[in-house]
């Protein structure tokens, strides 16, 4: 057993010096971007200095990190030398603040392996938002509504647009069969990518006047925004219809055909979009929809091939898993996929879900972590 621990130790050294190798290169280039953005023939090019821009401020928050490491470890070196000194009171000093040192450095270790894993290239992006009422009739659809204004209500938390791309309202009980919302903002895909599958409520439905509790099913799927170089699409891919809008709009709702349908021929896609008067700009926000749902039908595969060999537990973007359950009579939210239990529901519903989606951050660096040891 001590040679196992030894062994584990040695090789844990061998792993943070490969770390403050790797670390000693990003550091360097760190500079060299900030050296390129204080050029004026870089500034004047304002795509390149966007590019170069954007690097350094993904670099910024690891080249800190390590800065302060290496001065933690330098300080603690110094404490370790004054335990030789005659003068017992520096000594005593020293063997206070060394435990406090060497808690730091874990921790900062810790926090530079994560920094360090590989980055989802979609995890800055804006997102569309789609919600669908599932299983549940009525109630399936004002749950549906009940989640949109959560992560509504989530998004203004974080400085985040909300705009409505498309919805379709369920009957004269308000909320939706179905609703599309863009989210707008720094981050918002890594923070909401953990949101797509089946939401489960239980409650007692406005209906019921025996005060049953009925089980609803809700789906979620959080799509990364398309840039125009990742999906290419041919117009004689798609079939354009044009129609009148239905339900609310104003005064242009059945009297124009500003209503977009799309359909792209190769894969049987079908966006709509009627929420705008104007068919430009329903066409626009049909066609970005489309351009989302392409992408995230290329990453669906890419993640399912890689599952062939290593399942992951959060983010799999599966929309038939059920992934969390809303219990109105316990007042309870159980994220399944972590097995997380809180019971704050009104709180959750109304947007304080930040702690829930840090959990799910924290337990997929985690199995990253896991996987690379």
């Amino acid at each position: 057993m001590p040679f196992l621990n030894l062994f584990y130790r040695f090789r844990q050294k061998r792993t943070m010096d490969t770390i403050l190798n790797k670390l000693h290169d990003i550091e360097l280039r760190y500079l060299e971007l900030e050296g390129l953005l204080a050029d004026p023939e870089v500034i004047s090019r304002q795509g390149t200095y966007h590019k170069y821009a954007k690097e350094h401020a993904d670099l910024a928050e690891l080249v800190e990190t390590t800065r302060q490491y290496e001065k933690t470890k330098k300080l603690l070196a110094e404490n370790k030398e004054l335990l030789a000194e005659s003068d017992e009171e520096i000594r005593a000093m020293a063997r206070e603040e060394i435990p406090a040192l060497e808690r730091e450095i874990s921790s900062l270790e810790e926090k530079l392996k994560i920094l360090l894993l590989p980055k989802d290239p979609n995890d800055d992006k804006n997102v569309f938002l789609e919600i669908r009422a599932g299983t549940g009739g009525d109630e399936a659809g004002l749950f549906t509504g009940d989640l949109f204004r959560m992560y509504a209500r989530y998004a203004e938390q974080q400085g985040w647009r909300v705009e409505i791309v498309s919805s379709s309202p369920a009957g004269g009980m308000g909320g939706f069969k179905e609703i599309i919302a863009q989210i707008e903002g720094r981050g918002a895909y890594s923070r909401l990518k953990y949101e797509s599958g089946v939401h489960r409520v239980q409650r007692v439905p406005v209906t019921e006047a025996q005060g049953r509790i009925h089980t609803s099913a809700v789906t979620v799927a959080i799509l990364p925004e398309a840039d125009d170089v990742e999906i290419n699409i041919d117009p004689n891919e798609l079939r354009i219809d044009v129609y009148r809008s239905t339900g609310h709009g104003g005064q242009s709702v059945n009297t124009t055909d500003s209503a977009v349908r799309i359909t792209h021929l190769p894969t049987g896609l079908v966006v709509t979009c009627q929420d705008e008067k104007s068919q430009l700009k329903n066409k626009a926000k049909a066609l970005k929809v489309l351009k989302a749902r392409l992408l995230d039908a290329m990453v669906q595969k890419q993640n399912a091939e890689e599952a062939k060999t290593r399942k992951s537990q959060v983010g799999s973007g599966d929309r038939s898993e059920r992934i969390r359950t809303y219990n109105y009579p316990q007042g309870r939210i159980t994220d399944h996929r972590i097995n997380l239990t809180r019971y704050d529901l009104e709180n959750f519903i109304n947007g304080d879900i930040g702690s829930v989606i840090d959990a799910l951050i924290a337990h997929h660096q985690a199995e990253l972590l896991k996987n690379q040891r």
